[in-house]
């Protein structure tokens, strides 16, 4: 029975061509994503091990300049002590923060978050272990700089130049020095990297005389658990250190658990996949029987038993998976390198490190793709075990009892209505009915997927007369088709159903929550301008404050300055603003009392903490500042809860002695005429066209909040582009079997008249009823999860109300059309060209 399983495997091996390129895609994803992890990991490892390996203690701290109550790193006599204790060969103090440098265009050159700058710390030698310079040497006086050669690269600046640099406060000009290589993993990433000579980023960065991390090389021999021993009484309270080796384990332990977030995320998408692939597997398997019924039952009558008819079916199964699972890894493999490669296109690197292949991605690339080719053929395995002996006589084809369709209709009716039951006690639930939503959806889709066949001809009922009416006969004999085999069509439409309830339900919540932070931002907002630094999470110096008031044009500006107050005994954050201005470029709507007392020296507060606490206008509360100093507040009013300032409001003037060296965000300005290129310019020019600074217009400001969506978005659907192009050959298999099976009946319509370009548009036609039923039932089933899930989330967003993007489910319609139309060109060609007398001699 094997022999035969495989003769039969070699004489379809056009049919099965979907199948096996269906489970090598998914084998693919599953594979390519563990080989570019495993190697991804590895490059990390290597280069943190790298990083450490010359490092016997590392010592890091936490304070900063703006501490005042702690000392702000480790002291230069600190470093002196540490390098005279027995064991130690020398140590190293490193300070670092925000830089940015400009390019020949002005602007910043690499990712923003991962621009910084730090010390250049050469040893007796007069070089820095840290750094291989390529050209020029390390920065030796207060007007010097060396940058990465990335950097350099971009900015097509050489030793010598003169290159402008911004940290937080205004923008310098230093002479660069020299260009160096490095593993830098922010520089890995995109970003860039500005030595400084010490004394010049202590300045910039903390304090002078003071290190923020510090790196102790033994010398030969030493034990560096010793040293950790006698280096740790010598430090500051807040400092931790621990030994190199110590510090690369956990660094190598934290690259895994990032990496494994990833990997989980991409594993989820090629799990998709495959679950679309089952149906175009098992439906494959389903026709091959169908036509086989024939042969089945003659082996039957010479004495096969129905268990070898069984295992012949998963025999062609085994080797069809085992074939595929090959071609899946060695193609999953190309995509891990191609993975490696594209990441140079979003601006950053791998550190060096060969391709990985362990044994996992091989093991489980031949146990996915196996098990799930198998798993698909059960079903047709069982039924193929069926067929009596006596169908040898009669060329008629199995077809399913009324009484096979009621059962499996019924049983679909009850999973359908369970998960939608399901979904909506999920939604009723809030925040806490995710996990019953998950739980409901996967019964609807189960149950969904079960009826699909009932509903198939219903809802193709419906179309019959416009098709019959557009395209004549081609039209009607089209919609008849799709429904003649409505398990067939069930099984097509529902690989297609699956990928688009999730890219629906994907597009209707990112763009209904993309409109809620839109709103939110255009009703808060009333500032023509927001102004922040470039790096994410770098606050803006209060010199900016300054130049931005000077500006001409401004009419108001205001700080949206962090810190925070301990207020009546509770810790509160606040936002510390100029009064007078802030109402001009926030909308904050007072509930009680009035803004203007921000004026005075009060506070405002806003209406929920206020009635959380029993507080309003007029009460006297004890306050402990951030420099722990004492007083006691007013509060002159209270204002509604707006998302884009904290729960308190305060005048900079009470806030600044005790922050002399303030976190500042954001800045929001007000300009005549409103945002104009020359208003624009103008801030440009008073902040010293800094490139590190970014001015915002309010569009530039709700793509700021509402960017990332869509890119998220755009993620997955490049991710869910797998499942439905696996959907898209499932589509072409059925279309493509069917042809093979109407042989006659094509040649009989072709004796009778009906001449080629009809044959052809019949067959694309089928192909796009079955298209279109698949997307409509996809469309609705994700628009109602869409529902379901913000239900849950709608309390935590602001402004949240249901939107359904009408124009992007019209393109998921048409792209599903053109699904069937593409789908159908191979299978319309081969229909038309079929010789008509031959076709009706087939049987």
């Amino acid at each position: 029975m094997f022999k035969t399983a495989l003769r039969n495997v070699l004489a379809h091996k056009a049919r099965l061509l979907m199948t096996v390129l269906a489970v090598m895609l998914g084998v693919a994803f599953v594979s390519g994503t563990l080989v570019f992890t495993d190697t991804l990991g590895n490059a990390f490892r290597n280069q943190s091990s790298k990083s450490y390996d010359k490092v016997a203690v590392a010592v890091s701290t936490y304070s900063s300049r703006d501490d005042t109550e702690r000392e702000p790193g480790v002291s230069k006599q600190t470093l002196q002590k540490i390098g005279k204790l027995d064991g130690v060969a020398s140590v190293t103090g490193r300070v670092d923060g925000f830089a940015g440098v400009a390019g020949t265009d002005g602007k910043l050159i690499g990712q923003g978050w991962a621009n910084k700058g730090g010390n250049f710390a050469p040893g007796k030698d007069g070089k820095d272990p840290s750094y291989t310079f390529a050209q020029g040497s390390g920065p030796v006086r207060d007007d010097q700089i060396a940058l990465d050669k990335d950097t350099a690269d971009k900015g097509e600046y050489a030793v010598g130049d003169t290159v402008r640099v911004a940290t937080n406060g205004p923008v310098k000009q230093y002479k660069l020095a020299g260009i160096f290589t490095t593993e830098d993993g922010q520089v890995n990433a995109g970003g860039s990297l500005v030595l400084f000579d010490t004394a010049v980023a202590q300045q910039l960065y903390l304090k002078p005389g003071y290190f923020q991390n510090v790196s102790v090389a033994a010398a030969p021999g030493a034990d560096a658990q010793k040293i950790l021993t006698e280096v740790e009484p010598l430090l500051p309270k807040d400092a931790d250190a621990k030994t190199g080796k110590a510090l690369a384990d956990q660094e190598a332990k934290d690259i895994e658990q990032g990496l494994s977030g990833l990997n989980q995320m991409l594993l989820v998408f090629a799990a998709i996949a495959l679950f679309v692939g089952i149906f175009l597997i098992s439906n494959t398997f389903t026709m091959l029987v169908a036509q086989r019924t024939r042969e089945l039952a003659l082996m039957r009558a010479v004495g096969a038993s129905r268990g070898q008819v069984r295992r012949s079916v998963l025999a062609e199964a085994l080797v069809v998976g085992i074939v595929a699972s090959a071609i899946g890894f060695a193609l999953g493999v190309g995509l891990a390198t191609g993975l490696q490669s594209a990441i140079g296109m979003f601006g950053a690197k791998m550190p060096a490190g060969p391709l990985i292949i362990s044994a996992t991605p091989v093991i489980a690339a031949l146990a996915v793709g196996i098990f799930v080719t198998v798993v698909a053929a059960l079903l047709p395995a069982w039924r193929a075990a069926k067929i009596p002996p006596v169908a040898a006589m009669n060329s008629v084809h199995g077809v399913a009892t009324t009484k096979s369709l009621v059962v499996r209709n019924s049983i679909g009716g009850v999973i359908t209505l369970a998960g939608a039951a399901a979904i909506v006690a999920g939604a009723s639930a809030g925040k806490e009915g995710k996990m019953i939503i998950g739980f409901g959806a996967f019964l609807a889709l189960v149950g969904i997927i079960t009826l699909i066949p009932l509903l198939s001809r219903p809802v193709i009922a419906l179309v019959r007369p416009a098709l019959s009416k557009v395209f004549g006969v081609s039209g009607k004999l089209a919609s008849q088709n799709a429904v003649r085999n409505p398990r067939r069509t069930g099984a097509t439409a529902s690989a297609l159903a699956i990928g688009l309830t999730l890219v629906t339900g994907l597009s209707v919540l990112g763009v209904t929550l993309g409109t809620a932070i839109d709103k939110m931002t255009t009703d808060n907002i009333k500032a023509d301008y927001m102004v922040q630094m470039a790096a994410n999470g770098s606050g803006l110096d209060k010199d900016v404050l300054s130049a931005l008031r000077k500006a001409p044009g401004v009419s108001a500006v205001s700080p949206n300055q962090s810190t925070h107050l301990k207020l009546g005994g509770f810790d509160e954050a606040v936002a510390g603003v100029t009064p007078g201005d802030i109402e001009k470029v926030i909308n904050v709507e007072p509930v009680a009392g009035s803004l203007a007392t921000l004026g005075q020296g009060q506070i405002a507060v806003d209406d929920k903490t206020a009635a959380k606490h029993g507080w309003k206008p007029g009460s006297k509360l004890p306050v402990e500042f951030s420099d722990k100093k004492k007083g006691q507040l007013t509060i002159g009013a209270t204002f509604k809860e707006n998302e884009f300032l904290a729960t308190v409001l305060a005048p900079t003037t009470l806030v600044a002695p005790h922050d002399p060296q303030p976190y500042i965000p954001q800045i929001f300005v007000k300009t005549d005429g409103g945002a104009t290129s020359a208003n624009e310019k103008a801030l440009v020019s008073a902040l010293g066209d800094n490139p590190a600074i970014s001015i915002m217009d309010q569009q530039d400001i709700r793509n700021e909040f509402g960017g990332m969506i869509n890119t998220l978005l755009n993620i997955m659907y490049g991710l869910l582009a797998m499942a439905l192009l696996i959907a898209v050959l499932g589509v072409v298999n059925t279309l493509a079997m069917s042809v093979f099976e109407r042989q006659q009946e094509i040649g009989m319509l072709r004796a009778i008249g009906l001449d080629r370009g009809r044959v052809k548009s019949m067959i694309r036609l089928e192909a796009v009823v079955i298209s279109l039923f698949g997307a409509v039932i996809g469309v609705g089933l994700g628009s109602f999860l869409a529902w379901a899930i913000g239900q849950t989330i709608k309390g935590s967003v602001p402004n949240y109300a249901l939107v359904i993007p009408w124009d992007r489910i019209g393109i998921f319609l048409l792209l599903a059309a053109l699904v069937g139309v593409l789908a159908a060109m191979w299978p319309a060609r081969s229909a038309a060209r079929l010789n008509m007398l031959t076709a009706i001699k087939t049987e």
